[in-house]
């Protein structure tokens, strides 16, 4: 299975220009036929709290750019969007995972970043999201989600390759790319890790995107601070190797 993470940067709380920015990204994605296209949490506004703002529905701008252009290009996209519900109340951090036919897989954010009030204008999920895609099984996370281990390690028998999606500050990027290899070898899967780049209300973001292999070997790894395609390929053969090799995860789930 080949994947590719789109490192970006993010015009905060301006939804038409990162759809400009990011089309042409996402095509040059497309060429390399990957079968999954990975852009990062709240790809079209940046980690905003201003959700009356940028609170959209399943219909809204960024769920439908989303669709829109995996059915273009014939590949399932993923990004997170701040999706309200019916109540209109405060919104998810929720990933969408967009098909070519227009089906939606949806993950809410459970881990809320209390540390810059996350909290106080999204709701927690409460719902993991596994799919099958060509033969290989992702689990999806959000950012802050990445520093707990156990809801990676529930889903790890049935995992193949652990995507987790962000907007994780340079002033942590060593805790993100510790944890990222961290998570591959405790569940002795992949992890891709996909990051902005830029700058987004005051705070600075170097990216630093990557896969990390079951054995917490890093198979391609992004430039800090630009704009960068990643392309790698995910094999479920190797994930069974590993495990049926160093047998650990039996010993952890008794």
């Amino acid at each position: 299975m080949r994947i590719a993470g789109i490192q970006h940067d993010i015009a905060w709380e301006n939804r038409d220009a990162n759809f400009e920015r990011l089309r042409p990204l996402i095509y040059e994605a497309a060429e390399s036929h990957p079968d999954l296209v990975i852009l990062t949490e709240l790809f079209s506004t940046g980690f905003s709290m201003n959700t009356e703002m940028i609170g959209e529905s399943y219909e809204g701008p960024s769920a439908s750019f989303l669709v829109d252009e995996a059915e273009k290009i014939g590949i399932p996209i993923c990004g997170s969007i701040p999706l309200k519900g019916i109540d209109q109340t405060k919104p998810h951090n929720c990933l969408f995972v967009a098909h070519p036919d227009k089906r939606v897989d949806c993950y809410s954010k459970k881990h809320l970043f209390s540390f810059a009030e996350e909290h106080k204008h999204y709701r927690s999920g409460d719902k993991p999201l596994r799919i099958d895609l060509n033969g290989v099984s992702i689990s999806f996370f959000i950012c802050f989600d990445l520093r707990f281990a156990p809801d990676f390690w529930e889903l790890a028998p049935t995992t193949d390759l652990y995507v987790v999606i962000a907007n994780w500050p340079e002033a942590r990027s060593h805790h993100w790319k510790s944890l990222l290899v961290a998570r591959a070898i405790e569940n002795q899967a992949y992890v891709m890790g996909v990051n902005r780049v830029g700058v987004g209300n005051g705070l600075d973001y170097s990216g630093d995107s990557r896969l990390i292999g079951p054995l917490g070997e890093e198979i391609i790894v992004a430039n800090p601070n630009e704009i960068e395609i990643l392309i790698g390929e995910v094999d479920p053969h190797i994930v069974s190797e590993v495990r049926k090799e160093y047998p650990f995860l039996s010993d952890r789930l008794k």
